[in-house]
């Protein structure tokens, strides 16, 4: 991943709606849901929501597709894992001494997301 697409996907991330919405999206796993299940369990209005989803969306943090007369939302997992990697993958590389403890937990968190292949 490179640094103008880590930058467009995080500050998509940095608004509250969206953030929920994301982390809705990541707790649903890869079968998703649809905007209207959302918006109610969010409680902000499907117009609204639908503005927030779209620009997740365009940052490639989520995808959607047609099912029916409904649009189903589901979190990205692959970029998610890339986006995560991208974040993590050189922790503590300067200071390997006195960052023990979080190279090892930047390596739990690699493990988990990526290797694990956590969600999809």
């Amino acid at each position: 991943m490179d640094i103008k697409t880590a930058i467009k996907a995080l500050a998509a991330l940095a608004q509250e709606t969206r953030l929920r919405a994301f982390k809705m999206l990541v707790e649903a796993g890869p079968k998703g849901l649809s905007a209207g299940v959302m918006s109610e369990r969010l409680g902000v209005p499907q117009n609204t929501l639908s503005f927030h989803l779209s620009h997740l969306n365009n940052a490639g943090i989520t995808q959607s597709r047609k099912e029916g007369r409904s649009i189903i939302y589901s979190a990205h997992f692959q970029f998610t894992r890339e986006l995560i990697r991208f974040m993590v993958e050189n922790c503590c590389q300067a200071d390997t001494v006195s960052c023990h403890v979080d190279a090892q937990g930047a390596k739990e968190i690699i493990e988990f997301f990526i290797e694990k292949e956590c969600c999809g």
